[in-house]
């Protein structure tokens, strides 16, 4: 069984509540919480459409901040398991409390650097899906990404309505990943499958694919 045979509406007015919370604390950037909603909503069909992840697939928002689109994903796929990863303390805090008040209790919350938690062992290879809004650019949040996938997962990224050809093939394949822009919901993504394992050489050191992209 995968996630589109299982796909509900909306979602609930519990999950609606907490991103009211979140943009409060300026959480979730500008614009009203529905179009948040409608970009998350968009997210989950890409990935319903376009891959194979399981129902009970093992799933990590990076860069989870106000808990997009990883909490809308959660609240509509229920028999998925959720880890968030965001390098702010306060965030973090906010997005605990809130997933304590949605009794999620299988969800794990991981604060600090992805390229720390790229080597631990906890998190490592683990995951059939990573989801990432505004985490960083291409080259950054792939390598951040891919150690974190196991073989055969996969990586959803929003993008800008342009295409500026920001995904390099060839830097991508170094990481194990191979991908494509796509559209979905009238919202644009990238989409990348893990098609091998990731060099045990990345994610190189905190600061390190910031400032020494694979790819510009």
């Amino acid at each position: 069984m995968h996630l589109s045979d299982e796909s509900s509406g909306p979602p609930s007015p519990s999950v609606v509540q907490v991103l009211d919370q979140a943009r409060a604390f300026g959480f979730l950037g500008p614009g009203p919480v529905e179009d948040h909603l409608e970009h998350s909503q968009a997210f989950a069909r890409l990935i319903e459409e376009r891959t194979d992840l399981p129902s009970a697939a093992n799933c990590l928002d990076l860069g989870s901040g106000g808990g997009v689109p990883g909490l809308v994903l959660a609240d509509r796929w229920a028999t998925t398991t959720w880890t968030f990863l965001d390098a702010h303390q306060r965030r973090m805090s906010v997005l605990a409390e809130a997933v304590a008040s949605l009794g999620w209790q299988s969800a794990k919350l991981f604060v600090g650097r992805a390229e720390e938690y790229g080597r631990d062992d906890r998190l490592r290879g683990q995951y059939d899906l990573v989801v990432a809004r505004g985490f960083s650019g291409p080259a950054v949040t792939a390598e951040c990404s891919a150690p974190l996938l196991r073989v055969g997962g996969w990586l959803a990224v929003s993008e800008p309505p342009e295409d500026r050809g920001r995904w390099d093939d060839d830097g991508l394949a170094r990481l194990g990943l191979s991908g494509h822009r796509c559209e979905a919901g009238g919202r644009h993504f990238f989409l990348a499958q893990q098609v091998s394992l990731c060099p045990s050489t990345f994610p190189r050191r905190v600061g390190i694919p910031g400032k020494r992209p694979l790819f510009e």
